[in-house]
This record gives structure tokens, C-alpha cells and sequence, in this order.
């Protein structure tokens, strides 16, 4: 292990320093375990035995001491403020007792451990396996597997681990007192506890806490055993023989606090795992609004071992406050007893607080006026028995700022949560409702709307898309004879009032989603990712939204667009948030995420089923298409289809035309798609003969065996009884010639549009050219290599010819305009066919 690596790691993150700071505070160790940082983790976490036992934990923790001040002793102080220094922890040292500070600190390694796996998916630390070989887990596991799998509450599972013959510790008996065995077992001290890994196994935690709770069950009945002993002693006449009583009481009243201690260091270490693993969670739970996989049900484990926790803490706090009430010496403050009864009072408040969460959440991207749901689930409603008067809730909406001062000051503030509201919701109120049948408490909403939004004021070039917000769900319920608020933030939201918003507005929670930290203030997120992690997080969204996944290839060519065409070829791996969705791509209007989103739109709602068969290409640049193309060994009529990089939600299709060059046509979009899906398109081009396979292991197909299941049944056309001709829309493209003729359309005696241009339009046999009702608007399309269209004269000149009738004599004139245009040299067209224009 690395010189201090374990604390640089938590030392990196502002809320893991935080939170080991103040449990090494609880004992002073703080400045120890900054002073020597890598010699106590390399000393503690090279150990080759565990304690198992009293007798030899307090020989590891004796010889600990003894190499720390020597440590400390030998460290070089390089100014007398640190020779103090050094001495006042040595004094530390010898004031606290062995045991106790060898098993703090050991404990602190656990959570730091536990803590820098969560935030880190580096696991160069020695992070050993839970041993889960003990009868109260078999005894647990066959229970839940007879029951079917199904749900059982704590206490169902604590009696099954109790029949289950579970080793317990005998922490009621002698067993911290001098003449204690040897054989004593000290599992419940949290000192077998081995360092915990980043992902668990929800059933082996689960067997954890029936573990540790039996066992304390045991310290539990050793507190009841000093109460009768103390009602007895108060009963005895004063004697000699009661003294000596006397003092035995006092000393298993010494041992019995010493077990209440390490069985709450044993609890904490439980609490953090399970609360770790509900982070988890709620990590996958933000992954999904990207469109990752996400199992739901897990939610259901993670609760079992809540219910499970609850009791373990209730009891704790039960068996403290007996050992307060019933056994009291005089001039004995109690002290002890007091700081363990307010540690367990917090962490039972912690766990009820932790336990209420968004389960369902609403719409990430939030429009005004529009209804939505969504909903909370209390982990704990069942176990504390809330479900017998369940509480109300209610939703606000919270602005970034807000978020950020409600959840730094979230424990001490008051019931006005509507002056910390940044806009109006309709039916924000639920009432919690409880499920028998599965134990879920919660409650839904079902018919909210956001009706009114308060903006911050913009810096620089931010935007209303940037903004982000949050729903506050809160509630309050009496809890142990307390009254307690329970409160929990969504995942962040963007809100907008338009359609054309959206695109931005989803790559801000795009970008959220995929890189922000369950725990942080709300909603501070990275502006700068590797590679390897965008292209998660893009491959994601893609095949979430179109049902299959981007290739190797399709990704290596996002990556060289996002690169802004990097000259120097260097590959920089790290991408920003200007690059991926602020900056302008080059020579374009728009950026890249605007590209990328335009493109899963179109092929969601246009392309899907011919994406999903693997029939277009996609994402491949002109120049590989060309050459891709050029060494195809079918030859003349292969073809590709590739999403457009000059316009927005555009796909192309790039052929190898009769003279065995490279003809690429004008990107259709979905404004084009409305009126001719692009399989019927691609029927219409007789030149397109042979699809060129998306994947070198994939043969190439003939046009028809790879389109034809998404080919439109055409109907043949039949004179209708009111006197008008039917007329059909079909894709024309000029394929070569000055007069040739235009491939996919019959003959007719009408000169052709330029050469290599597409028109889509309406033919009628019995007229002398191509014309359109006013209801379809003909285009005609300009083969261009720079994948643009010129079409803007040809339309204003189409919409003028759709308004004359098919005799106007206008039409001759604009007829012969188009053919002296076409024959001028400025306009040269080599063309192979040689046909007159009759009228």
C-alpha cells in the first residue's frame, strides 16, 4: 500500500474528512491519526491475526500502544510547538485505555475503508470478505428461502436466526472482567469486523445484523442480571459480605457499560454499511434516468435490513435507559451511561431520518402546466409503527440555492418550508398509505402540477436549461415518544416552458446523472470527465432510447468529433462540460450534444426498427464512407446510410453511382420522414442495389431482403368517382446526364431536373410534367459533397408552380427557363442520354 494512500483518498473528498474527523474527535484521535496517518494503517492493516478473543485483544492492543509512542517519540519535531504537540498525545496515550484506543482507531480504518470505495472505483486497498459462517446465517437463509423469497419483518427473522443455535457472545457473564476466560469470543467489539468492500452482497449484510443482534440479546440479559443484582444489594443488611457484593456490582456494572460501548461501535459499523448500500441505490436510481438497468425490487432487501437495524438500536436504547433507571450509585454521575444514551438516541434519529426517500421520481425535465408523479417510500413506517397514524406529506419545489442552505441547516430548521419554495405545485399533499401484503409504506402522487417557477438571476452565459431544481418532500410523525421531521430531496430537475428547451435541458441532467455524487451540496457536479466515463454514459442514453447499444466504432468517431478535429493528433482524454454540450462544433451552428440529441430523436421516432435490424451505419464520417464505400466489392449500387453532420437530425445515404465514384444525397430529416418513411425512399432509388454491411462481420444484403419488411404496402392507384386524378409520392434522383433519365420514375416528356438531384413530388400520367396538390410540397434536393442543401430557390419556385393549374401557359415559360439553364455552360452536366423535350 502507498504511503498514505487510504487518507489521501478520504482527505480528497470535503464530506468524508468531515465525518472522520469528528469520530476520531469522539475519543481525541483526530491529530493522532493526522500526526501518523500512514504508520497506523500500514501497523493495524498488515496484522496477520484478528482478535478473537479478550485475552488476545488485549495483548495486540497492549503492543500497539506500545509501538505507537514509540513511534511518537522517535518522530522528529521540527519546531518546539510540535515537541508539545508530540508530548501532549503521548499523555493521550497513556490516559486511554488500550482496548479502547486500538479498537477506535481500527473501527476508523473500517470506515474509511467503506468510505473511499464508495467514492472511488479504485480498490487498490486490501478489502477481505465478509466470513458469513455461522448458524444464524443458515438458519436465516433457509427461512427466507422457505417463505418463498418472500418478505418477513425483523422480528420474524430475529427469532428464526435465535432457534438457529447462533454462537452468541456471552457479554452478560464476566467476560471483560479479569477473570475472564481466555476463550471469550469478541466478535461483537467490531474488532473481527473484516475492512468492507464497495459492493456487498444485501444477504450477507442482512446476517450480519441478526449476528451482532443476537448477540447483543445476550448483553441485553447481562444488564437484567445487574439490575436483580443491585435490587439485591440495596435488600441486603449492611455486612462485609455485602460490600465485597457491593463491589462486584460496581464491576459488572464497569463491564456492562464497556459491552453497551463495543456493541455500539458494532452497530455503527452496521449502520454505515446499510446506509452505504441505500446510497448505492439511490446511485443506480439517478443512473436509470439516463436509461441504465436498474432493479427496483433491491429497495425491498435494503428494507429488511433496516427493520433489522431499528430493532437492534431500539433495543440498545431500551437496555441503556434500564441500566440508568435501575442502577444508580451514589456519587456515580453516570456520565458513561448519558454519552451512550445520546449516541444511540442520534443514530436511531439518523436511521428514521435516512429511511425516507423518493422511490418513484418525477420527471427530470419539467414542463409547466403539465401533470406528473411521483412518490416516497419510508423504509421504517412498519417497525416504529407510524403506519397506525400515518402522516401526511408534502412537496415543494426548491431552487439550487435553497436546496444547498436547507440541506446545510436541514436538521435545525423550521416548519416554513413554503417560504423556502421557488414556485407553485397543485395537489402537492399525499397521506402515507401502508401495503400489508408486502410492507411498503408510502405515498404517491399522482396528479401533480408545477404551475408557477421562480428563476435566479443568470450569470454570464448560463441559461434557464442550466438552472436546476429539486422537489422537497416532507412529512412529520412522532417517533419514540418524540416528534420527529423527516424530509428528502429528488434527483434534480429542469424546468422548462417550451419544447425547444429540451435539448439542452437534457444534457444538464444528462450530465448530472451520470457524474454527480449521491452525497454532496446539492447539485455541485464535475465540469470535466475521462472519455472512458462520457462514452458510458452517451452509450447508455443511445441504447436506452433506440434498443441497441453504440459499437466500438460508433464510439471512436464521437470521440474525434468531441476532439474538435484535434490537428496536433494528440488524445486528450478528459472531456468538459463547455465541449460536450457550450461549445459550437466546428464550422457549425451547433454544438455537439444538440447533434447527438437531434440524432436519437430522429432515429427514435423515425428509424428505430431499421436501427434496431442493423441497417444503418450511422455514425461514420464522409470520408470513411467514401472509403468504405470504394472498396466494397459488390460495386456499382452499394450503399450506406449515415447520420448527416451538417444538420441537425439528418441521415444521408452515400452510393457508388454507374460511374463507380461516390455519389452522397441531401440529409433527409424527420420534417421529411412525416411524409415518406425512409424504406419507401430507399425503393424508389433503382440505383441502390446492394445494402454495405454495419459490421465487418456481417455479409453485405440486397436492397430488398434488407428493407423489405419495412417497405409500406402501396395500393394501386384508381379513378376516383369525383373526376380527380390519384396521385403518388415518390423519391426521384437524377443519376447521371444532361437529359438522362431520373432513376426511380417512369419516363416522361418533360426535361429532368439538374443532374444528380432528388426531387419528391407527385406524378400524373396525364399531364406533360411532375406536379403537387397544395397539400404536398415537392422538393427538389441538390447532390452536394459538403452534405448541405441548396434547395432554397427550388422551393420558392415550387410553392409559385403549385398554385398554377396544369394548363397555365406560366408553366411553358418556366419549363424552357430550366432547360436554357441546365444547356448553359455555365451549368456544365456530362450526360449519356440525349432526349428531346416534347410538350
Amino acid at each position: 500500500m502507498s504511503s498514505m494512500s487510504l487518507w489521501k483518498r478520504i482527505s480528497s473528498h470535503a464530506d468524508c474528512e468531515q465525518r472522520m474527523a469528528a469520530y476520531y474527535n469522539k475519543k481525541g484521535l483526530y491529530e493522532l491519526r493526522l500526526c501518523l496517518a500512514p504508520w497506523i494503517e500500514d501497523r493495524i492493516m498488515s496484522e496477520q491475526i484478528t482478535p478473537n478473543s479478550a485475552e488476545q485483544l488485549e495483548r495486540v492492543a497492549l503492543k500497539f500502544n506500545e509501538d505507537l509512542q514509540q513511534k511518537l517519540l522517535s518522530t522528529r519535531a521540527s519546531d518546539q510547538a510540535l515537541k508539545y504537540r508530540i508530548v501532549e498525545l503521548c499523555a493521550l496515550i497513556q490516559r486511554t485505555p488500550a482496548v479502547e484506543l486500538y479498537s477506535h482507531l481500527r473501527s476508523g480504518l473500517q470506515k474509511e475503508l467503506q468510505l473511499a470505495a464508495e467514492k472511488s472505483a479504485d480498490q487498490s486497498m486490501p478489502l477481505n470478505s465478509y466470513n458469513m459462517n455461522n448458524s444464524a446465517a443458515a438458519a436465516a437463509a433457509t427461512a427466507v428461502a422457505m417463505n418463498g423469497g418472500g418478505y418477513m419483518d425483523a422480528t420474524e427473522l430475529i427469532n428464526v436466526a435465535a432457534l438457529g443455535g447462533t454462537s452468541a457472545v456471552n457479554m452478560a457473564g464476566p467476560g471483560f472482567l479479569p477473570n475472564v476466560g481466555a476463550g471469550a469470543n469478541v466478535t461483537s467489539l467490531g474488532l473481527n469486523m473484516p475492512m468492507v468492500t464497495a459492493k456487498v452482497e444485501l444477504f450477507e449484510v442482512h446476517n450480519e445484523i441478526l449476528q451482532a443482534y443476537n448477540e447483543f440479546t445476550t448483553c441485553a440479559k447481562g444488564v437484567e442480571v445487574l439490575i436483580q443484582s443491585y435490587s439485591y444489594m440495596l435488600s441486603s443488611p449492611n455486612t462485609p459480605e455485602t460490600e465485597t457484593f457491593c463491589k462486584r456490582v460496581i464491576e459488572q456494572k464497569n463491564a456492562s457499560v464497556l459491552r453497551l460501548q463495543h456493541s455500539l461501535m458494532s452497530y455503527e459499523k452496521l449502520h454505515d454499511l446499510v446506509i452505504a448500500e441505500l446510497n448505492n441505490w439511490r446511485r443506480q436510481q439517478a443512473l436509470a434516468g439516463n436509461g441504465a438497468q436498474f432493479s427496483e425490487n433491491r429497495l425491498d432487501e435494503i428494507q429488511r435490513c433496516f427493520d433489522l437495524l431499528e430493532a437492534f438500536v431500539t433495543l440498545l436504547l431500551q437496555t441503556i435507559k434500564d441500566a440508568l433507571l435501575h442502577v444508580r450509585f451514589p456519587n456515580d454521575p453516570d456520565r458513561e451511561l448519558n454519552c451512550l444514551f445520546e449516541q444511540v438516541q442520534m443514530l436511531q434519529k439518523s436511521l428514521v431520518l435516512s429511511a425516507f426517500i423518493v422511490d418513484k421520481q418525477p420527471p427530470q425535465v419539467m414542463k409547466t402546466n403539465t401533470r406528473f408523479a411521483a412518490s416516497v417510500r419510508w423504509l421504517l413506517g412498519s417497525q416504529l409503527g407510524i403506519h397506525r397514524n400515518p402522516p401526511q406529506v408534502e412537496c415543494v419545489i426548491m431552487s439550487e440555492l435553497h436546496s444547498q442552505r436547507f440541506v446545510s441547516r436541514g436538521s435545525t430548521m423550521d416548519g416554513n418550508f413554503a417560504g423556502q419554495s421557488s414556485g407553485e405545485i397543485q395537489n402537492c399533499t399525499s397521506t402515507m398509505e401502508y401495503q400489508q401484503s408486502n410492507h411498503v409504506f408510502s405515498a404517491s402522487f399522482r396528479n401533480m402540477q408545477l404551475k408557477k417557477i421562480k428563476r435566479a438571476e443568470k450569470k454570464g452565459t448560463e441559461s434557464v436549461m442550466d438552472e436546476k431544481f429539486a422537489l422537497l418532500f416532507h412529512a412529520t410523525a412522532t417517533v419514540s415518544d418524540y416528534q420527529i421531521r423527516v424530509w428528502t430531496l429528488s434527483l434534480p430537475v429542469v424546468v422548462i416552458v417550451h419544447g425547444n428547451q429540451e435539448p439542452q435541458s437534457w444534457a444538464t441532467i444528462t450530465w448530472d446523472n451520470a457524474f454527480a455524487e449521491i452525497v454532496r451540496d446539492p447539485f455541485v457536479v464535475t465540469d470535466r470527465v475521462t472519455w472512458g466515463q462520457l462514452s458510458v454514459a452517451l452509450n447508455t442514453k443511445f441504447g436506452s432510447c433506440t434498443q441497441r447499444a453504440l459499437t466500438t466504432e460508433n464510439l471512436e468517431f464521437l470521440y474525434e468529433k468531441l476532439q474538435r478535429d484535434n490537428i496536433a493528433g494528440e488524445r486528450n482524454e478528459c472531456i468538459s462540460w463547455n465541449q460536450f454540450c457550450k461549445e459550437p462544433l466546428p464550422d457549425r451552428q451547433f454544438t455537439f450534444w444538440e447533434w447527438f440529441f437531434a440524432i436519437m430523436k430522429l432515429t427514435k421516432d423515425h428509424l428505430l426498427s431499421m436501427w434496431r435490424a442493423g441497417r444503418i451505419t450511422g455514425f461514420i464520417n464522409k470520408a470513411k464512407a467514401h472509403d468504405d464505400l470504394m472498396r466494397a466489392t459488390t460495386g456499382i449500387g452499394t450503399f450506406l446510410l449515415r447520420f448527416s453532420d451538417s444538420e441537425l437530425g439528418g441521415v444521408t445515404i452515400a452510393y457508388v453511382n454507374e460511374c463507380g465514384s461516390v455519389t452522397m444525397l441531401s440529409p433527409w430529416t424527420a420534417r421529411d420522414f412525416q411524409i415518406l418513411n425512409l424504406a419507401d425512399r430507399i425503393r424508389d432509388l433503382e440505383m441502390l442495389r446492394c445494402l454495405h454491411p454495419t459490421d465487418v462481420n456481417v455479409l453485405p444484403l440486397d436492397r430488398d431482403l434488407a428493407f423489405g419488411e419495412f417497405y409500406t404496402q402501396r395500393s394501386e392507384a384508381t379513378p376516383r368517382v369525383d373526376g380527380y386524378v390519384p396521385s403518388t409520392i415518390r423519391v426521384q434522383v437524377r443519376t447521371s446526364g444532361d437529359t438522362g433519365s431520373i432513376s426511380g420514375t417512369p419516363h416522361h416528356s418533360m426535361q429532368s431536373p439538374p443532374q444528380d438531384s432528388m426531387s419528391l413530388g407527385n406524378y400524373s400520367p396525364q399531364s406533360g410534367i411532375s406536379y403537387n396538390p397544395s397539400s404536398v410540397a415537392t422538393t427538389y434536393y441538390n447532390r452536394d459533397d459538403s452534405d448541405s442543401d441548396d434547395s432554397i430557390v427550388a422551393r420558392e419556385l415550387e410553392l409559385y408552380v403549385n398554385n398554377l393549374a396544369p394548363d397555365d401557359p406560366m408553366l411553358d415559360q418556366i419549363s424552357q427557363t430550366i432547360y436554357y439553364a441546365i444547356e448553359s455552360p455555365a451549368y456544365p452536366v456530362p450526360s449519356p442520354y440525349n432526349q428531346t423535350v416534347p410538350y
